[in-house]
């Protein structure tokens, strides 16, 4: 058996039902179950009888965290995504550690922001984490995460931004060129590390099955592009021009601490152990993976 902790997102929604269309028993740890198979969750410290849900569980998947893009980040704000993150981690570590058959594997969550918003690389999964917010939260979050190493395999899922016709990222990146107001933001040279929805699932359930992986996972796309040419690809895509650039002073002054770390700072990330170990993209490519995730919904 499958559980998924946080499993009710765009992720874990796409990763759960994958699973289960293959034939795998899945349970969804949620604060808000809504599905048969959903077991409520309280890693805040309620209710623990979620826990005995993991004492049948071979594999453990742990989605939990608030977004980081969705209000300004205020000391209250960080604190937020920061304890979204770390205690859920936590409780279901030490859940794992007291199961009386502790799953095989525990695939736990991070992202690339853990190598920093800064130019350079390209960052495998063997680079230095680096210093700011988001990689200090990374680093937090990875180091309680391997603490179920003593007995688990664990994987850790560092994910670059996933590109999905059912939501997240993608919809607000493609909001402005809808209204032909789309461009390069800041400079345009910070790298965009990205990857495919269809790819983030197949590498999940590869990194699942894979038993010589272990540890860092970049998971992301072989070519990562600069925003430039994410602009540039994306206007292709709808048909828009790409022209109208978004000053970096007026990113600042519309989202604060957020700015640097989300949209004009990047990272170069390169999926080194997953290529190495024979993992197959189905889009590589930037121009493909958009047209796929942006074409119409076929009728029902």
């Amino acid at each position: 058996m499958v559980v998924v902790a946080g499993g009710t997102g765009l992720l874990g929604t796409a990763l759960v039902d994958a699973l289960r269309t293959e034939g795998h028993q899945v349970s969804v740890l949620s604060r808000r179950p809504r599905r048969v198979g959903d077991v409520l969750w309280s890693p805040d410290g309620g209710s623990q009888a979620w826990t005995a849900t993991l004492g049948d569980a071979d594999v453990v998947v742990n989605l939990a965290g608030t977004s980081i893009g969705s209000r300004r980040w205020t000391v209250t704000r960080k604190t937020e995504i920061r304890d979204s993150r770390l205690e859920p981690t936590r409780q279901l570590v030490r859940a794992i550690a007291a199961a009386r058959h502790p799953p095989g594997v525990f695939l736990s969550a991070s992202a690339v922001g853990v190598y920093g918003s800064r130019d350079g690389g390209p960052h495998t999964e063997a680079s230095p984490a680096g210093t700011d917010f988001l990689a200090s939260v990374c680093r937090e979050w990875e180091a309680v995460a391997a603490e179920a190493a003593a007995t688990s395999r664990v994987v850790l899922l560092r994910s670059g931004v996933v590109l999905a016709r059912e939501g997240g990222a993608l919809a607000q990146l493609a909001l402005p060129f809808r209204f032909y107001a789309g461009g390069p933001v800041g400079s345009g040279a910070q790298y965009m590390s990205w990857i495919h929805l269809y790819d983030w699932v197949a590498m999940v359930r590869w990194a699942l099955t894979s038993s010589d992986v272990s540890g860092p996972l970049n998971v992301t796309s072989p070519f990562p592009v600069t925003n430039r040419e994410f602009a540039q690809t994306l206007g292709r895509v709808l048909g828009r021009p790409a022209v109208l650039r978004a000053p970096a002073f007026a990113v600042r002054l519309a989202l604060g601490e957020m700015a640097d770390a989300l949209v004009l700072g990047g990272q170069r990330v390169m999926p080194e152990r997953a290529s190495q170990g024979g993992f197959v993209f189905r889009y590589p490519t930037l121009e493909p993976a958009l047209q796929e995730a942006l074409k119409p919904h076929a009728p029902a």
